[in-house]
């Protein structure tokens, strides 16, 4: 019997399908394609449903070099070697300009699909990594708390560790309820059978007479697992993949199973390497750059289909840096940075007020918008959930950033 005959279409679609589905439901928590591609089919994703996909940058990025108040003197004065001049960031109005890395931000932000909130941070800053990433991931600054805000919300929306799924290298805190954690899918784990197998394999995808309803169902699954697979490159182009950077691959990912209709509404990316000590102005503007290329085709893409349309992105940083350079042409460890809110639903341009560079805490920036409002927001605005139920007792809001 060769490899081909041994592939029983009605056998393996009775192994798949409803099957996968029901095994997450259980509380599987790391999932597989096909496992996604079948609760696509089983259970798709509501055509009025946002989706976020929150991407976190490890480390602490130095938000006045990024958002850049390169017109401001004072900022010149603290920087000296390491600030930018004018003439060299992307113009966003206002005496403020984007890092020249972040050209592709520029153009969503011509386009009116990115929002820069502006001095965001949280009372009573630490600047402990550790202690600041866990304050943005749980969104408890004032006391320690085991779980994460999209956690809680997976806790306070029903057990579909689905609803939200992870593209991180590890499961992030913010994803993990008291009851619920987020799916996991690592990158690359993915690959399809070659050769005969192979092609037996897609052939399980085509349409055969008199198929029950359950059967054919699961058979359009592996058709949309082969083009969710053809999309995002395939196997023989996971070097390639590597090639453009950890942080592309897994939004390659995320725009798959969001175009697949998969029913996730919360994806969890990230990238590190911000803890810019020394030597910052070239290694901060590498790693935006990585950021841009990776995130702006990523929404650029998304806008080409109505299910991309329903995602909104959010980047942010656990803290942002000191005013004043160090001797090694770095930046140390501070508070209040930008963060980014982007996608088609988003009324872009500038929300907040901008820190003052001369009124500081102790050579920090004051914050003047609370992380939590923005968490807040986009929890009843794109996950259409009642903030209270995640944020206990916060009641700020931010008015205006989505259209």
């Amino acid at each position: 019997m060769t490899i081909v005959q041994q592939v029983n279409r009605r056998r393996f679609l009775t192994a798949t399908g409803v099957t996968a589905a029901a095994a997450l439901a259980a509380g599987a928590t790391q999932v597989d394609w096909g496992h996604l591609m079948s609760a696509a089919q089983v259970n798709p994703l509501d055509p009025d449903a946002g989706v976020l996909v929150v991407v976190t940058l490890y480390g602490g990025n130095d938000g006045l070099n990024t958002v850049v108040p390169a017109s401001d003197p004072a900022y010149q004065n603290a920087r000296s070697e390491l600030a930018y001049k004018p003439e060299e960031v992307l113009d966003l109005g206002e005496g403020l300009g984007l890092n020249p890395g972040l050209k592709g931000f520029k153009g969503l932000w011509d386009g009116g699909q990115l929002a820069v909130l502006r001095g965001v941070g949280y009372p009573k800053p630490d600047h402990s990594h550790f202690r600041s990433m866990a304050i943005w991931q749980t969104a408890s600054p004032e006391t320690s708390v085991p779980t994460g805000w999209l956690g809680r919300w997976l806790d306070a929306t029903g057990d579909d560790p689905l609803r939200a799924v992870s593209v991180d290298p590890v499961l992030p805190p913010l994803l993990a309820g008291e009851r619920t954690a987020a799916a996991s899918l690592p990158v690359g784990g993915l690959k399809l059978p070659e050769g005969a197998l192979g092609k037996a394999f897609a052939d399980l995808g085509t349409a055969q007479p008199g198929e029950g309803f359950w059967q054919a169902r699961a058979a359009r699954s592996v058709t949309d697992l082969h083009r969710a697979v053809q999309t995002l490159g395939g196997p023989s182009s996971q070097q390639g993949e590597k090639a453009k950077g950890e942080l592309a691959a897994q939004l390659d990912v995320v725009a798959g199973l969001i175009e697949a209709g998969v029913p996730t509404r919360a994806y969890s990316v990230s990238l590190g390497g911000f803890d810019t000590h020394a030597d910052e102005r070239g290694t901060q503007q590498r790693l935006l750059t990585e950021l841009d290329g990776a995130l702006a085709p990523f929404v650029q893409r998304l806008a080409k289909s109505d299910r991309g349309k329903q995602a909104t992105v959010l980047v942010y940083s656990e803290f942002g840096r000191r005013v004043t350079a160090n001797a090694s042409q770095g930046t140390d460890h501070g508070t209040a940075g930008p963060v980014f809110v982007i996608g088609s639903k988003v009324k872009g341009g500038f929300h907040g007020a901008e820190p003052s560079l001369t009124d500081l805490d102790d050579g920090d920036l004051k914050l003047t918008t609370d992380f939590r409002d923005v968490y807040a927001t986009v929890l009843e605005d794109v996950l259409g959930t009642d903030a209270g139920k995640v944020l206990t007792g916060h009641s700020g809001r931010m008015d205006g950033l989505f259209a």
